[in-house]
């Protein structure tokens, strides 16, 4: 299918001071057309190994890579693309524009090396940067924009030659937190308009939930677990993924009852619990859960809820920008939660907290309970 790379059985080892390293393990992966697929994981996890090998700047030891229907590496084939016959658009880290070039130039450049007609290179530029929202910069020297123009500049670039699909790797992190937000936002509607494919590798968690429709979170080669950002974030069962993501509240447990196919409780140092679990764990097993700080919600006395509500005292408050974070402790435990403004909360406040049973979740014990 076009726009969309397959990549089957990936295997790339270095070998450095009699050490052999496996970058990635046996890796498989279909992108979704016209979607951004993030992969996500900290630094030697594999993610970026594996873009440069989809890209043709570094060669894999086996498997076979596919944009659309045609291999482009192949092991058993003895097929390799290089990077330039592969259709393919990249934004680097760097941006790697050519300072000695204006704006045109830069943009220009891959039309030029395909000796397209000048009038149709000039057609291309003005409307790719109309796109990008660089009209009138054509002439100025590349070097003479802010961090978030050539960033700009970058992606015309990658564009303008109408790629199967845009590989970006870390393409924002030299830019200060206020100008990386607002230039993701940015880049997510240009990639959203064209409904083009986009490879994007990050190891920052805040900027694959915002910018992906599909998270591919990497760890030591291999991919653990791939979902929306909603299903990684809010529902993942991984330990590993658990606690990359974002912060978490971890507590151990035991089954004690299933509800339904889904709902079970455990009981806990917070009293009995009702969480989500997976399916097939006997009462007595024992488990940890977890909770995201920003799914407790504090309830009025006469709420008429009875469920998953804990009577807590407040043992700190710190203002956090958009709302408190609070800890809590809660009979024997101590969770932390992120608490509406309009709330106001003290040291030694006591209130009812209150968590759905979809928001907490028991770990899936088969995913082993390592979460460094």
């Amino acid at each position: 299918m076009q726009g969309t790379i397959s990549v089957r059985n990936l295997v790339k080892t270095f070998v450095s001071k009699d050490e052999t390293v496996t970058a990635l393990d046996n890796v498989s992966l279909t992108t979704p057309p016209n979607r951004i697929l993030t992969l996500l994981g900290p630094s030697g996890c594999g993610k970026t190994t594996l873009l440069r090998c989809i890209a043709g700047l570094e060669s894999p030891d086996s498997g076979e890579i596919l944009i659309g229907e045609e291999p482009v590496w192949s092991k058993t084939k003895d097929i390799s693309l290089p990077p330039e016959r592969r259709g393919l658009g990249m934004v680097f880290q760097s941006y790697a524009i050519w300072p000695h070039m204006t704006v045109f130039g830069n943009v220009a450049y891959p039309l030029q090396m395909r000796k397209v007609p000048k009038p149709e290179i000039e057609k291309q530029v003005k409307k790719i940067l109309s796109l990008v929202q660089l009209d009138g910069y054509e002439n100025r020297p590349a070097t003479n924009l802010s961090g978030g123009q050539q960033q700009r500049v970058a992606l015309a670039r990658a564009l303008v030659g109408e790629p199967k699909v845009i590989l970006f790797d870390e393409p924002l992190s030299n830019l200060d937190a206020k100008l990386r937000e607002s230039t993701r936002k940015e880049l997510r509607h240009f990639l959203t308009e064209l409904a083009i494919s986009a490879i994007y590798v990050t190891h920052d968690q805040v900027e694959a939930l915002t910018i992906s429709d599909d998270i591919a979170v990497m760890r030591k080669g291999v991919i653990v677990e791939r979902g929306t950002p909603q299903d990684i974030y809010l529902r993942s069962d991984d330990p590993f993924v658990v606690d990359f993501i974002g912060r978490a509240n971890f507590l151990e447990a035991k089954i004690k009852s299933y509800q339904s196919e889904e709902l079970c409780v455990v009981t806990s140092s917070l009293g009995d619990v009702v969480c989500n679990a997976p399916a097939g764990l006997e009462a007595g097993t024992s488990v940890t859960i977890y909770t995201r700080p920003e799914s407790f919600t504090v309830v009025p006395a006469d709420s008429g809820l009875t469920e998953n509500v804990f009577e807590a005292k407040v043992n700190s408050v710190l203002f956090a920008g958009e709302a408190h974070e609070v800890e809590f402790g809660i009979g024997n435990a101590t969770v932390l939660a992120k608490i509406e403004f309009d709330i106001p909360l003290q040291r030694g406040d006591r209130v009812r907290l209150h968590i759905e049973p979809e928001w907490c979740r028991v770990l899936n014990p088969k995913r082993g309970a390592s979460r460094a």
